[in-house]
């Protein structure tokens, strides 16, 4: 199975109202990235055995360790969780920027230093996680 194949599939098993909240948000993200890398995370590590959430992945950068080692990775992503959807935005240097410069605007949800949490896609403003979302993938694509 290719990865728009997971990505479909792993939407498509998602209970409503989250299952047409992701559609919505993947729609949205390949509109803002137009032609980016896709990625698809089972949560699952060699052994098979669940880890974390799934997650779809947009766009590419490089990870620099301080041991100089690197690692490439999704810039965006897009996860359900048991209280509803996460957004991550990787890469970002100041863990405190995503807080301070979208929290107050985006409406219920709750932002850390990479990663929004909201129950529903009409309790947010998706203009504000758009933003966020642009400001991201910029930042990552500058390092």
């Amino acid at each position: 199975m290719d990865i728009q194949e997971q990505i479909k599939e792993y939407i498509t098993n998602q209970p409503e109202p989250k299952r047409s909240d992701l559609q919505g948000l993947h729609n949205r993200i390949l509109q803002i990235l137009p032609g980016c890398k896709l990625w698809f995370d089972n949560g699952k590590n060699s052994e098979n055995k669940t880890v974390s959430n799934p997650n779809i992945g947009y766009g590419f950068y490089t990870i620099k360790y301080a041991d100089g080692k690197t690692r490439d990775f999704f810039q965006i992503g897009l996860s359900a969780n048991t209280s509803g959807i996460s957004v991550y935005v990787l890469g970002i240097a100041d863990k405190t920027y995503l807080a301070q410069t979208f929290g107050k605007e985006i409406g219920k949800a709750s932002v850390t230093g990479y990663c929004i949490k909201f129950k529903n896609l009409k309790d947010i403003n998706i203009n504000i996680l758009e933003a966020a979302i642009r400001y991201g993938v910029k930042a990552t694509s500058e390092n």
